[in-house]
C-alpha cells in the first residue's frame, strides 16, 4: 500500500508539473502574441504616417503625435508640442511643397516593464530637403488603446 501511494504521489507531482508548465507556456505565448500585435500596430502606424507626409496631410501626420510630442530634428533643432510641430510642418510644405520624408523602422520593441511603452529605431530618408537621411528613434506610448508618438530623435547623416 505504501508503494502505491508513493507512485500515485509521483504521478500527481508529474501531473502538477505538466499543468504548471502548460500554464506558463500558454501565458508566454499570449504575451508574445500581444507584443507581436503591438509591434504590427506600430509598424502600420509608421507606414500610415509616411503616407500622410507624402500626401502633405498635416492632420494625418499629427494624428500620430501625443499632445506633448517632442522632436529633435535632423538639423538638431528641438520642437515641443503638437501644435508647434503642426505650425512647422505647414511652414515647410508652404515653402518647399516637394519635401517629404520616409521613415523605415528596423526595430520595434515593446517594453517588458510597461507594455504601454515602445521603442522604434531605423533609418529615415529625406527628399528635396537639406539632408538625404540618417538614423532615427521614436518613443511610442499607448493612450486610450492607440499607439501615439511621445518623442522622436532624428540625426542627419547623409548629404
Amino acid at each position: 500500500m505504501f508503494r502505491t501511494i508513493v507512485v500515485r504521489q509521483g504521478k500527481n507531482i508529474l501531473t502538477m508539473k505538466a499543468i504548471l508548465f502548460t500554464i506558463f507556456f500558454t501565458s508566454f505565448q499570449i504575451a508574445y502574441a500581444q507584443n507581436q500585435t503591438d509591434e504590427e500596430l506600430i509598424r502600420k502606424a509608421r507606414q500610415n504616417s509616411n503616407k500622410a507626409i507624402a500626401n502633405r496631410d498635416i492632420e494625418g501626420i499629427a494624428n500620430f503625435w501625443m499632445d506633448d510630442y517632442l522632436v529633435i530634428r535632423g538639423s538638431g533643432s528641438i520642437e515641443y508640442g503638437k501644435e508647434t510641430n503642426i505650425i512647422s510642418w505647414k511652414k515647410m510644405f508652404l515653402e518647399t511643397p516637394q519635401t517629404y520624408y520616409d521613415r523605415i523602422p528596423s526595430e520595434v520593441v515593446i517594453s517588458n516593464n510597461n507594455p504601454d511603452m515602445a521603442w522604434e529605431s531605423g533609418v529615415w530618408k529625406g527628399f528635396n530637403t537639406y539632408s538625404k537621411g540618417g538614423r532615427y528613434s521614436a518613443q511610442w506610448k499607448r493612450k486610450d488603446g492607440e499607439w501615439k508618438i511621445q518623442a522622436e530623435l532624428f540625426v542627419a547623416l547623409e548629404k
